[in-house]
């Protein structure tokens, strides 16, 4: 069984089309364009259930679901599990999130991919590690995050190992710079922050530049920074 998922012989990449699937999950059966509409989604994976690095995660993604709200995201898990695992699982993320940081009400989709085909498609499979399969031998899913915008493209992509839990005030934090880049001419420079100045882009010459930002400082002939309200 070891050999049961073939390898994949390319890599999505930023700017390819979400591949769109079928599945169960918690909340019913979905497909998954249909599902994320004129939305931007965050499709993001796990090993298995009860694992203790993604409880934690969960509950937080659980907990921040106005910050999403506000920023026209849907959110959606993946596991290596079924359906009644997952339900478990969940009790045991919004107990453990109401013990630590204030109360935790999964309401988010969790995909189940006990044969992993969906996180096949998504080359979210660990092929190298050969200890890290379960007892079928089958490889188990790698802790993904996947960006995807309303046209279903693929804006982000971020791999975690296991010992490494995710930062989802970076992943917001992405999402900010990467909608901001698509409403106006800009870019973010490093360990930007909402509501601090941004770049101009490149593709903005300094006579477009005084219209668009008559606010903005030259720094360098390059490198033009401006206030920005939204």
């Amino acid at each position: 069984m070891a050999d049961a998922v073939p390898k994949r012989e390319y890599s999505l990449r930023l700017g390819s089309t979400a591949p769109d699937f079928e599945a169960d999950t918690t909340i019913g059966r979905i497909k998954f364009h249909e599902w994320l509409g004129n939305s931007w989604g965050v499709l993001f994976s796990h090993p298995g259930d009860f694992t203790p690095v993604c409880t934690t995660e969960l509950g937080e993604v659980a907990r921040r679901a106005k910050d999403w709200e506000a920023r026209n995201v849907k959110v959606i898990g993946i596991s290596a599990n079924g359906l009644e695992e997952h339900a478990k699982w969940i009790e045991d993320i919004n107990s453990f999130g109401g013990k630590t940081a204030g109360p935790t009400d999964v309401q988010f989709p969790i995909i189940a991919d006990p044969d992993r085909k969906v996180s096949y498609i998504y080359d979210m499979l660990d092929y190298e590690d050969v200890t890290n399969r379960d007892n079928k031998g089958l490889p188990f899913t790698i802790r993904t995050v996947f960006l995807i915008d309303p046209a279903k493209k693929i804006r982000l992509t971020l791999n975690y190992p296991a010992v490494a839990g995710r930062n989802f005030d970076e992943i917001i934090r992405a999402i900010d710079a990467i909608q901001l880049g698509d409403k106006h001419r800009i870019a973010t420079p490093v360990n930007w922050n909402k509501g601090q100045d941004v770049i101009i882009h490149a593709s903005v010459n300094n006579e477009e530049a005084k219209t668009l930002f008559p606010n903005h400082v030259a720094h360098l002939p390059y490198l033009r920074t401006t206030p920005l309200d939204s």
